[in-house]
């Protein structure tokens, strides 16, 4: 049996009319969060029936419409049909119906990415109904319970057509647990064909569950000590979800009557408003600097404040790396971060220490449900991984793009801004004007302005006035000659 090292672990469910938030809690510490809002409908691991839009042979794809505004997008490996076919062609036909899963939620301006090789998660077990293949989780250790539960799947789907894949989660689970859930995919795979048989396209025929029960399935096991839930009717739908999953747990789901707001009782709302920071601070005094863009991250690593007691400059990088490492892999999981991530460390020369680093991030990012691949660390100190992303990020759901520097994460300074005035006051040859000019800037800009109102007024030898008001953007100004 594989030794689990003891965690405190709690789940915190936040329900409102607009909006559910989960957060899961290992030794005090915030180690994800789901957020599922109203206007904001959740739609990864659905499955809809399609219709073929467009086939483009040069990409060895296709475009399906489920009814969104935008075309799915279907690649020749997420195709079920003969391997020995390679013309996608041959394949798929324009016009044909289709069953499609997405696995890959719309991301800025891309649309949604389907397979047709649908696959149905249990809490035990994963069903494939196109596929052949039995496998058992790799991070079920023992073999002998490897083994066991590889007989156990093999002897109850003779008569069941499809693959089968063991989770980490059916660890030491019974026979009777594992094909009892296996009947009840059996029959939700049923479900889904007669649906998927009537309907029109564009129809979703199966929903995933919604985060709260999603968070039950994955992240309610033995280790969590405490599920809290402030809305009372949530609490009872998630009580017979329990009862029906792991009527075992049912006793540690309790209804939370704190006086303060949940999140704000368990520091979880700070930890929210952190998480909108591109900073992120190590315990040590050093921190993280997280710049995101569409299909890359790169993260800096800080010592900061840290110096050590007495260690060498080897030694402190090497100390704080590893805590980076370790932060690293918690903020990617809060931050939902995914595609390709550079992580630039502090340099160390010995290559022991640069190995104790690479191996401190593989080992953080074990427990991370996402796939992940990590590359060695390279001499200047850079470590390059992926991370399988399915939906938008944590920053982009809680925010938009600025509409001053759209995105850009700066804006003119206030110097910029006072050039461009003087550039556009010389343009409008003023030098038979008498009149005052008057100058509206926003109230951030103008004090900038009025310390050095005598310059301007000596430069263009006119009465000028600096109005502040909040009608201005931070860049923007209006000039107005009055006569």
């Amino acid at each position: 049996m594989r030794i689990i090292e003891k965690m405190s672990k709690e789940i915190i469910v936040n329900r409102t009319f607009e909006e559910t938030r989960v957060a899961v809690i290992e030794n005090d510490r915030l180690s994800d969060i789901f957020i599922e809002r109203r206007e904001t409908e959740k739609i990864l691991n659905n499955i809809y029936k399609g219709k073929v839009q467009n086939i483009v042979s040069g990409l060895s794809s296709a475009f399906v419409d489920i009814g969104f505004g935008k075309s799915a997008y279907l690649g020749i490996s997420d195709i079920v049909a003969s391997k020995n076919e390679k013309n996608i062609e041959n394949m798929l036909k324009v016009g044909q119906d289709i069953m499609v899963q997405i696995y890959k939620e719309p991301i800025s301006t891309k649309g949604p990415k389907v397979t047709m090789d649908i696959s149905l998660p249990g809490r035990l077990l994963v069903y494939m109904p196109f596929s052949k293949r039995v496998g058992v989780s790799k991070q079920i250790e023992s073999k002998e319970e490897y083994n066991r539960l590889k007989n156990i799947v093999k002897n109850l789907k003779k008569d069941l057509a499809g693959g089968i894949i063991v989770r980490t989660e059916a660890e030491d689970a019974t026979e009777e647990e594992i094909e009892r859930e296996m009947k009840y995919l059996s029959r939700l795979w049923a479900s889904i064909i007669n649906r998927f048989n009537n309907s029109k396209c564009g129809t979703c025929v199966h929903k995933d569950l919604g985060v709260v029960f999603q968070t039950v399935r994955d992240h309610f096991t033995e280790d969590v000590k405490m599920m809290q839930i402030d809305n009372q009717k949530e609490l009872n739908d998630v009580v017979d979800f329990v009862r029906t999953v792991s009527p075992e747990l049912e006793d540690r789901i309790v209804l939370y009557e704190g006086k303060q707001p949940i999140f704000k009782a368990y520091g979880i709302e700070e930890e929210i408003k952190r998480l909108r920071s591109n900073k992120a601070r190590l315990k040590s005094g050093g921190y993280l600097i997280i710049q995101e863009a569409e299909s890359l991250c790169a993260i800096d690593v800080n010592s900061g404040k840290f110096v050590g007691n007495n260690n060498t400059q080897e030694e402190v990088g090497t100390i704080t790396n590893i805590e980076a490492a370790q932060e690293v892999a918690r903020q990617l999981r809060l931050r939902n971060i995914g595609g390709i991530i550079v992580i630039d460390f502090i340099d160390m020369k010995k290559e022991k220490n640069r190995k104790k680093v690479l191996e401190a991030l593989k080992e953080a990012t074990k427990h991370d449900k996402a796939k992940i691949k990590i590359w060695p660390i390279t001499h200047l100190g850079l470590i390059e991984m992926t991370r399988e992303r399915k939906r938008e990020s944590l920053f982009s759901l809680l925010g938009d793009t600025c509409p001053t520097c759209h995105g850009l994460g700066l804006i003119l300074s206030k110097e910029s801004v006072f050039i461009s005035v003087c550039q556009e006051i010389e343009q409008m040859k003023i030098e038979k004007f008498f009149g005052k000019i008057k100058i509206k800037l926003h109230p951030d800009v103008a004090q900038y302005f009025v310390e050095r109102k005598r310059r301007l007024q000596e430069l263009f030898k006119k009465d000028i006035d600096i109005i502040p008001t909040d009608a201005v953007t931070r860049e923007d100004y209006n000039i107005i000659l009055e006569q």
